[in-house]
């Protein structure tokens, strides 16, 4: 065939696939700054554009990714004997949260668990190695990064360990992130008995790409149905033994587990895996205080952005003041515009982040949110020292969030993410108390400062922030 021939058919192929592309875009419906940033990819990188788009642009919340008559009978199988709604009070500001996560996710009320609020790695893993070495009955595990180093050893000796003796051990990990983790390393878990399983797995990318873009952000550990264990920690070495990462998680006895092994049960069916006796994993607890929470899902399984929908009524609801933490700021336009009316109405709104995070490119797009914030009367307080990665709110000591989810697009709208949150005055203010002395190592960003920063500067951030809903 003439190569001219073959250059036209080429180009003829390449532009409808291109036009296609953009017309399905277009007719998705989606949040319109990111229809934007990929209409902005497609035309000006075509050839990449389309690559990109591939793998990680599909949006597949519509897509049934689990029977939702299953999904259904296990949000609702710890539940049936819960105290009546009138015997569950939380104060009237937060009424409307309360019925927002009951009804976007079928997260109801659960009465009564103790908490212990976890600010470092060497605690976290201490505790969680003695409570997996008295587990008697089960240990579902589940861990966005579990890396193949000294803590991810001592973990997994423990789940082999347990294993061994009978104790019924399940894993998930989530493929892409562990990308560097050897297959060898999980192989040796299951040759001792431990279930392993990846949530939306894809070994195969450029045959997966409906999957590849949908990560298993979340951080789960339930042990025999009474102690569990969520929040921003993975497994490995940074997180254990490098005080330069700065984080936050929970240890939970009580109701409060159930919500979590909920969770992972639906995730564990999602990875192609089956149960027997579902029942039997959620074991009576005890009411140890009076302590409300809900613990959330997010991600794909979702009709609705369910975290990003609670963190937009918490930031409406506050009163006096709102304090959050999160390694990464790229706020959907409905989170910054919840923040100014808060700052505006004359709310204390506090926002830390790191001076420098983890991902480079991340931080110009961050830092072009701001200026129009810091107007409004946002404070923002960058950690000199350490990397904040803990993920947190807490409100008129009150209401408090501890989970996985960060404040940026990925997480509130594509990630498998999970917080919780707890309507208790004494653990609020504890999450209050652990924000304002992390304050101590923090440098304020001042208005009058901040605008005089270089054009150089302004013109970096206003570049990357093109593509935030893609990061």
């Amino acid at each position: 065939m003439d190569k001219s021939l073959l250059h036209s058919v080429f180009y003829i192929i390449y532009f409808v696939l291109v036009v296609g592309t953009i017309l399905i875009v277009l007719t998705e419906n989606r949040n319109p700054i990111k229809t934007v940033s990929w209409l902005l990819i497609l035309l000006f990188v075509p050839l990449f554009g389309l690559f990109f788009y591939y793998i990680f642009g599909q949006d597949n919340r519509k897509q049934k990714l689990v029977n939702k008559r299953y999904y259904d009978r296990i949000k609702s199988l710890p539940f049936n004997d819960l105290l009546r709604d009138d015997q569950l009070q939380v104060l009237p500001d937060y009424f409307n949260l309360v019925n927002l996560l009951k009804s976007n996710n079928q997260s109801p009320l659960l009465l009564g668990s103790k908490v212990e609020i976890i600010t470092r790695g060497k605690r976290m893993f201490e505790a969680l190695l003695e409570d997996m070495e008295n587990a008697k009955d089960h240990i579902h595990m589940e861990f966005f990064i579990f890396k193949n180093d000294e803590t991810g050893q001592l973990i997994k000796q423990m789940l082999m360990k347990k294993a061994s003796e009978g104790v019924n051990v399940r894993f998930i990990y989530d493929n892409v992130a562990n990308w560097r983790v050897p297959r060898k390393f999980y192989y040796e878990m299951t040759t001792c008995g431990v279930q392993v399983s990846s949530l939306m797995e894809t070994r195969y990318p450029l045959f997966q790409s409906s999957k590849i873009n949908y990560r298993n952000h979340r951080k789960v550990v339930v042990i025999d149905g009474t102690i569990g264990y969520i929040g921003g920690m993975n497994v490995a070495n940074a997180y254990a033994v490098n005080t330069h990462w700065h984080d936050r998680h929970l240890r939970i006895e009580g109701m409060g587990v159930h919500g979590l092994q909920a969770g992972f049960m639906i995730d564990w069916y999602s990875s192609g895996k089956y149960w027997e006796n579902t029942r039997h994993y959620f074991k009576s607890v005890p009411v140890y205080t009076k302590n409300l929470m809900q613990i959330v899902t997010g991600g794909p399984y979702s009709e609705y952005s369910n975290l990003l929908q609670a963190t937009i009524s918490i930031v409406l609801s506050a009163k006096k003041y709102i304090y959050l933490q999160t390694p990464y700021f790229l706020p959907t336009n409905s989170l910054f515009e919840a923040i100014q009316i808060a700052c505006l109405s004359g709310v204390d709104v506090r926002l830390m982040v790191s001076r420098r995070s983890d991902s480079p490119y991340i931080d110009p797009a961050s830092r072009s949110y701001y200026e129009d914030l810091l107007k409004a009367g946002l404070k923002i307080y960058e950690n000199r020292d350490k990397f904040i990665h803990a993920k947190t709110i807490v409100a008129d000591d009150y209401v408090s969030v501890i989970g996985s989810c960060n404040l940026d697009f990925r997480s509130m709208e594509t990630n498998f993410e999970i917080n919780c949150y707890m309507y208790d005055s004494d653990v609020a203010i504890e999450n209050k108390n652990i924000f304002l002395e992390d304050m101590e190592n923090c440098d304020e960003v001042i208005y009058s400062q901040w605008i005089n920063r270089s054009k150089w500067k302004r013109l970096l951030e206003s570049i990357v922030r093109l593509f935030a809903p893609l990061m």
